[in-house]
């Protein structure tokens, strides 16, 4: 592969990841951490069979809380091929699985321009998922105009402050908007199939409710709402884990309480918004987090 002087995430570090490793932790070559069914995703994605995910090393984003630290900032995962990664996709998809789920791979994008061009040749037919942090530059994901199916980004912050505090980005605001109007003039509003209710294509978005900024959830929610509509899906998470880098933090070393919670959920539906998921029970629990592998 020619070298690659990374400009594909909104921190276009710019480094040459032939020779380096970028601020994603990674080089050229594409790493994975797990590939397996998946049941924790939406009902339309994960349906009955379970969500094809393959879960890629290393992020651009990096949050300070991530629950998948391990892979994310870490390094834990091996390294694959193109072909074998088209061959991992078509293996999901004998078992049944109802998408291929590509978790966190923002940082690949030119890799995995051409595989999921070649995927799509060697019979891989079940929708291609593009599920990232929302941390996108619009240039990368013209790259994907016609490839991905459906996308299914986070919205994590409003506020820049916010941002940089916990992510170092304090311009992933802007980027998220601009990101997220990239995606839905690919992809629209959600479709589901009239027999079986999964999702075929579309945008659904993510935003995971924060301990302590129940206030910016709700601004986030509006700005969704007004810039969207219901022409969106929706997710309201209440998964957050306080993992162990967090021991000690004013606000993220606890679980959202179920009356920030449910103080989010009640602002979504007075200001209108109906085709949203929420989470109820004890999701915000470590056996959401899957296992990783360093071995194929």
């Amino acid at each position: 592969m020619d070298a690659i002087i990374c400009t594909q995430c909104p921190r276009k570090c710019g480094i040459n990841r032939t020779e380096q490793r970028g601020y994603c932790g990674e080089s050229e070559t594409i790493r994975i951490a797990r590939a397996a069914p998946h049941m924790w995703e939406e009902p339309p994605i994960s349906g009955e069979n379970g969500s094809g995910t393959i879960f890629f090393s290393g992020c651009s984003l990096r949050c300070i809380f991530c629950q998948n630290h391990e892979i994310a900032v870490s390094h834990l995962g091996y390294d694959i091929t193109p072909e074998q990664l088209t061959d991992t996709m078509l293996r999901l998809q004998a078992d049944g699985v109802h998408n291929i789920n590509l978790v966190t791979p923002s940082h690949y994008t030119l890799q995995l321009v051409p595989v999921l061009e070649h995927a799509r040749s060697r019979g891989v037919t079940v929708p291609f998922v593009w599920n990232s942090s929302g941390y996108e530059s619009v240039s990368a994901l013209r790259q994907l105009d016609g490839l991905i199916d459906i996308y299914l980004p986070d919205f994590k912050y409003i506020n820049p402050e916010t941002a940089k505090e916990y992510s170092n980005a304090p311009d992933y605001p802007n980027a998220a908007k601009t990101a997220l109007a990239e995606m839905v003039r690919q992809c629209g509003a959600p479709q589901l199939d009239a027999q079986t209710g999964l999702m075929t294509r579309g945008v659904q978005v993510r935003h995971l409710v924060l301990p302590g900024h129940a206030q910016e959830s709700r601004q986030i929610l509006w700005y969704l709402y007004q810039t969207y509509g219901n022409g969106i899906g929706y997710s309201i998470m209440n998964q957050y884990t306080p993992m162990p880098q967090m021991q000690g933090h004013p606000l993220l070393s606890r679980k959202v309480t179920a009356q920030e919670y449910d103080n989010v959920v009640r602002y979504a539906k007075q200001i209108g918004i109906e085709n949203a998921f929420t989470q109820e029970g004890e999701a915000a629990s470590e056996s959401f987090i899957p296992e990783f592998s360093a071995q194929p």
